[in-house]
């Protein structure tokens, strides 16, 4: 794994662990098909007695309660970096249905997640703040009214709000656009820096900026990347915002130049892509999926025909953020012999996976 200096490390050995299966940006309301579907397994005791086999029964009726009783939700809290990143975590199911509302208060500090917090992570939205309520419009925006306390935050704190406040709610499919009130009155700049809002807010509008190299801002347009990043032995994906040029014409291919490029020199994220892996021919486009055909450095040190979850993750995560692109074909040589570090051969293309980052703290 590199950062932006094109120095190149051998993949770690748990590298393989965090292969997105099992992990949602698009949140549980929409059905989505998984990289890599979890096995189910079921473990028993060889020497379980009939006493022990009646209270292992109980206890797995009340682990099946306690997961009907919960639902994983993407929620975006910041790491100790300053990144607003994805963390999904099981929460209790919303009772009255308002799951929309629940998950922005699963977002204040001091609130209901300070347990659920992973390690290294912190919510958002300042201490105190009540969500009053969340409407969504037929057009799929969804108003969120806060009240007063919303207000109490720090300046450098400010997109850091926004972002995650929009990226926790658009995962709801119903959602496309965000707008925020403060006791009911609608807000056309954020309370403390004065950062525009009142248009409404989406994905397209980004997350954690990486603008240090931009000089014409009105000539560009925004890409989201997704890079990693490292806490203690876990890692985990960051989404990052990079303008790139608006006479870009095909936008795949230029989110995979620049994921090839890398982080940001002044970042703490790392990528795992060869300096040298290319494009052989232009990406092909049908139906939302996208076909790649890249020369063999896409392997790179894993062995032959071996590619890094890490590059496969942050591929599938980087283009299907792409508008039309739903999943993501990888050939090398024109051959679709490709092999994931499971040693399973990608047969079919690869869809954007059920959760992110769950289990990586």
């Amino acid at each position: 794994m590199r950062k932006a200096t094109g120095v190149k490390f051998i993949t770690s050995v748990f590298a393989g662990a965090m292969m997105l299966s099992g992990c949602s940006l698009l949140g549980q309301d929409k059905e989505v098909k998984e990289v890599d579907p979890p096995q189910k397994v079921t473990y028993t005791d060889k020497e379980t007695t009939p006493a022990n086999t009646k209270e292992q029964q109980g206890a797995n009726k009340t682990q099946e309660k306690q997961a009907k009783a919960t639902v994983t939700r993407e929620l975006y809290l910041v790491d100790k970096s300053g990144y607003v990143v994805p963390q999904s975590i099981p929460i209790p199911a919303a009772k009255d249905g308002a799951v929309v509302k629940q998950a922005l208060q699963y977002l204040v500090k001091d609130g209901p997640v300070t347990e659920l917090l992973p390690n290294g992570f912190q919510a958002v939205l300042p201490a105190d703040t009540e969500v009053k309520q969340v409407n969504i419009t037929k057009d799929g925006t969804a108003i969120a009214d806060f009240s007063a306390d919303f207000k109490n935050y720090k300046k450098e704190d400010e997109r850091k709000i926004v972002e995650a406040v929009t990226w926790t709610l658009t995962q709801f499919e119903n959602v496309r656009n965000v707008k925020f009130r403060i006791n009911g009155k609608d807000l056309t700049a954020m309370p403390v820096d004065k950062t525009p809002i009142g248009k409404g807010l989406s994905r397209a509008d980004g997350i954690n900026f990486d603008d240090e190299e931009v000089v014409d801002i009105h000539n560009t347009k925004p890409v989201t990347l997704y890079f990693v990043a490292q806490n203690g032995k876990s890692h985990y994906y960051v989404p990052v915002t990079r303008r790139i040029s608006n006479d870009s014409k095909d936008e795949v291919a230029v989110v995979i130049q620049e994921l090839v490029k890398g982080p940001s020199y002044k970042s703490n994220l790392v990528s795992d892509f060869n300096a040298d892996v290319k494009l052989l021919d232009a990406p092909e486009y049908q139906d939302g999926k996208v076909t790649l055909n890249f020369n063999e450095n896409i392997y790179g040190n894993l062995g032959k025909n071996i590619i890094s979850s890490y590059v496969l993750d942050s591929l599938v995560l980087s283009l299907t953020e792409q508008k039309g692109v739903e999943s993501v074909a990888i050939e090398v040589d024109g051959k679709a012999n490709v092999l994931n570090e499971k040693g399973k051969k990608l047969t079919k293309p690869v869809t954007r996976p059920q959760n992110v980052n769950t289990g990586s703290f």
